[in-house]
């Protein structure tokens, strides 16, 4: 069976057509051609867009030469409401610090040290998912939400703040999409920025709800009893160039991304690593007999899971969390050929390079086994970057890795997966990849 994907758009559409589509899911708005094609232009009266399939071009902008590459301020105009001045958005001097103080707080050993944590959520998300039909998004994202408090702050999803920021996440996520209309016109900065009203309301509320927590920690902290734990490991890394800590108000914006790379990408990426595990019985066998190493919260267990990593790996291919994401140059470039002026904007799609016609083998289809393949490992260094690549890799990759696998095999454990009939989920792009009307299992206890 092969795995759903949108409808492309036709090739040529005007402008505003264009946009309205492209409001609606970033996905369904590009044409077919980008499957096959190794770069596109996209022009507008504003600015020209260039969407980079070559993969020595996305070496080129993402590990060669990152620094002529920044992030484009046009995504921060749809996400800073809610994100501020987080690593996701920031460049330079700035990222550079941020990336400083965060990495070591994921590093291996602190991988093991949160394991715990992990297998304690993994658990709770066995417990809550009953028998019978399934919005497995909805419980996916719970999951994914109350591993990021567990392992950041050491409370689960049912601490008061930690619910409430979650509940407000749900509403937040539906209604921001990745990319907002001021990402394609040059407003001036007193001109508004295009975002409804309920979402900076939610966003508002959200980053009010991190700061009663980060300002909680912070206390602790002086106190001499916060836990060791991933928010106080970053609050209290300095920086080893300055000596420097987060502030308060710079853990908030840190806090926040987090939150939203740490638990609606995982929500994204597990509810379809089920949705495909569901409409491959055989492979779900596979994984439900691997799964039954999980004897023990024991961190070795992870290097039992080879399977499970896999199938998460091939979901992570399928269907990358965050679809496309967008650089600019800052000098004149020269792409295949074509000359690139300062201030483009390049558009790098792990959606459409992992599905490319002319680079993998059987593209839109669901085959784990291609990783153990040297062609599949050769495809994943040339054009596999569910967490980006280079220097701006996804600092929770590692992170990432281990949770899927987890989570994944827990509950397969204790749980089969099953489509249902007439709802076959659509993928569309909101902050993350998910499903138009979510994705429906029907789930039976082994």
């Amino acid at each position: 069976m092969t795995p759903p994907k949108p409808v492309p758009r036709p090739d040529r559409v005007s402008l505003l057509r264009y946009l309205r589509l492209f409001r609606q899911d970033i996905l369904s708005a590009q044409p077919a051609r980008l499957y096959r094609a190794w770069m596109a232009e996209f022009r507008t009266p504003f600015f020209r867009s260039y969407m980079v399939n070559d993969p020595p071009l996305v070496d080129l902008v993402l590990k060669e030469r990152p620094d002529d590459f920044p992030k484009s301020d046009r995504i921060g105009e749809g996400l800073r409401p809610l994100l501020g001045d987080s690593v996701f958005l920031t460049n330079g001097e700035t990222w550079k610090r941020q990336r400083r103080i965060i990495d070591p707080a994921f590093e291996g050993g602190r991988l093991r040290d949160t394991f715990p944590a992990m297998w304690a959520a993994g658990q709770a998300a066995c417990d809550r998912i009953g028998p019978g039909e399934v919005e497995v998004e909805a419980e996916m994202s719970h999951a994914a939400a109350d591993v990021i408090f567990r392992t950041l702050f050491s409370i689960p999803i049912e601490h008061e703040i930690a619910a409430q920021v979650f509940a407000q996440f749900r509403d937040y996520q539906r209604t921001q999409p990745l990319l907002n209309i001021a990402a394609f016109l040059p407003l001036p900065r007193f001109l508004p920025r295009g975002h409804r009203r309920r979402t900076k309301a939610t966003a508002r509320s959200i980053r009010d709800l991190i700061t009663r927590l980060t300002e909680a920690r912070m206390a602790e902290i002086a106190a001499g009893t916060a836990p060791d734990d991933l928010a106080t490991k970053i609050m209290t890394t300095p920086d080893p160039a300055t000596g420097e800590t987060f502030t308060t108000a710079e853990m908030v914006d840190q806090v926040a991304i987090f939150f939203l790379a740490g638990h609606e990408t995982s929500a994204s990426a597990l509810a379809w690593t089920l949705y495909l595990v569901a409409t491959h019985p055989d492979w779900q066998a596979r994984l439900a007999e691997e799964a039954g190493a999980l004897d023990s919260c024991d961190f070795k267990v992870m290097s039992k899971l080879k399977l499970s990593r896999d199938v998460f790996r091939e979901a992570l291919r399928l269907y990358p969390p965050v679809p496309m994401m967008v650089r600019e140059t800052t000098c004149p470039e020269t792409f295949r050929g074509r000359d690139v002026k300062p201030g483009a904007q390049v558009v790098l799609s792990p959606w459409h390079l992992h599905r490319h016609t002319r680079i993998w083998d059987n593209p839109d289809g669901f085959d784990p086994a291609r990783w153990q393949t040297e062609g599949g490992r050769d495809c994943m260094r040339r054009a596999y970057m569910p967490f980006s690549a280079g220097p701006r890799v996804c600092t929770g990759a590692g992170f990432a890795m281990v949770e899927g696998p987890l989570l994944l095999s827990m509950l397969l454990k204790r749980f089969s997966f099953e489509a249902v009939t007439g709802k076959t989920p659509v993928p569309v792009a909101h902050l993350t990849v998910r499903a138009r009307d979510g994705i429906h299992l029907r789930v039976s206890p082994r």
